[in-house]
């Protein structure tokens, strides 16, 4: 006759207060239900509130600068001039209207006009340089074309024209020495200011666009080469797809810095090249037609459209690329 077999007593051992195997029977035994509770972390969303005060300055700062003063030249825009013989504040459409029309319609084209060539030849220029630095094997040479682009990017005004003025103006140095003006050269010309503008332009293109580049993963350009593919038809099906949205983008960024350009072509031309920020200092101070100084504001209106216009189609591409290149 077989017998059942004999439970094992654990409540003596799970009680028993010496430990011992009394105490690892309790530590099996228990549930993990019964652990101390871990302290909850404070959402991030409790924080937000904190987070956000740290921009409050950045806003105000953006609302003073940029945000008081649009809403100043929307108004002026739409209103009579302080000087105006039928009244000042009266509303009117005639600022507009005259601000597309005439001399200040052609000084509007020929601002986009310079701006859209420098931009191109910028970008077809300081995409193979850009390229040169990024593939160099010598980091100083890296180093050193960045710090440049860096500087020269930002160097404009009276000094780069008196630096143009001195050396291919009409009596500069390099004009005198290469006898540019039998050929037809003239610095105080469409293509004077062209050239100018590339000055700093160039360089700007290739802080843009270097990072781009450095996105391009050499296993792309291996897969293209055991594929049997030609450098050529490497940047032609791969690089340049891939880099369009970057390319765009900073040709984009290189035309709105040309458009907002002035003290420069204010100091080499004058008058000689018309362009819609001196049009609106000539308006600003008079010497176009009394009367008309919110004139000056519609011009910098249709500015602020075309920028708004241009930032519109930059900040997707940016984003765009920034997906691919990540």
């Amino acid at each position: 006759m077989t017998t059942a077999p004999t439970p094992v007593p654990t409540t003596p051992a799970a009680t028993s207060p010496g430990g011992g195997a009394g105490a690892s029977a309790t530590a099996t035994t228990t549930s993990p239900t019964s652990t101390a509770p871990t302290p909850r972390r404070r959402p991030l969303a409790r924080l937000g509130g904190a987070s956000w005060l740290a921009t409050v300055p950045l806003l105000l700062f953006f609302l003073i600068g940029f945000g008081l003063p649009t809403v100043a030249i929307v108004i002026g825009a739409f209103t009579t001039s302080s000087d105006a013989e039928a009244g000042a504040g009266q509303f009117t459409f005639d600022n507009l209207t005259a601000s597309v029309q005439g001399g200040y319609l052609t000084a509007m084209l020929s601002s986009l006009k310079l701006s859209a060539l420098t931009a191109l030849l910028a970008t077809a220029l300081g995409l193979p340089l850009a390229q040169a630095v990024v593939t160099s094997r010598r980091g100083w040479l890296r180093q050193a074309v960045l710090t440049a682009s860096g500087v020269l990017a930002n160097f404009g005004g009276l000094p780069l024209a008196f630096a143009f003025v001195a050396t291919l103006g009409n009596a500069g140095e390099i004009t005198k020495l290469l006898h540019l003006t039998d050929h037809g050269w003239s610095l105080y010309s469409f293509t004077g200011l062209t050239v100018v503008y590339l000055y700093f332009l160039v360089p700007l293109m290739v802080l843009t666009i270097t990072p781009a580049l450095d996105g391009l993963r050499i296993q792309w350009r291996e897969a293209a080469q055991n594929n049997r593919a030609t450098t050529v038809q490497y940047w032609l099906h791969v690089a340049l797809p891939i880099l369009a949205p970057s390319l765009l983008g900073g040709f984009v960024l290189l035309f709105g810095s040309a458009f907002a350009a002035y003290a420069t072509a204010a100091a080499m031309t004058g008058a000689t090249v018309p362009l819609v920020s001196r049009s609106i200092a000539d308006a600003l101070s008079g010497n176009v037609l009394v009367g008309q100084g919110n004139l000056a504001l519609a011009l910098s209106l249709n500015m602020i459209i075309v920028a708004v216009l241009v930032m519109a189609v930059y900040l997707p591409l940016q984003r765009r690329s920034a997906r691919w290149l990540s």
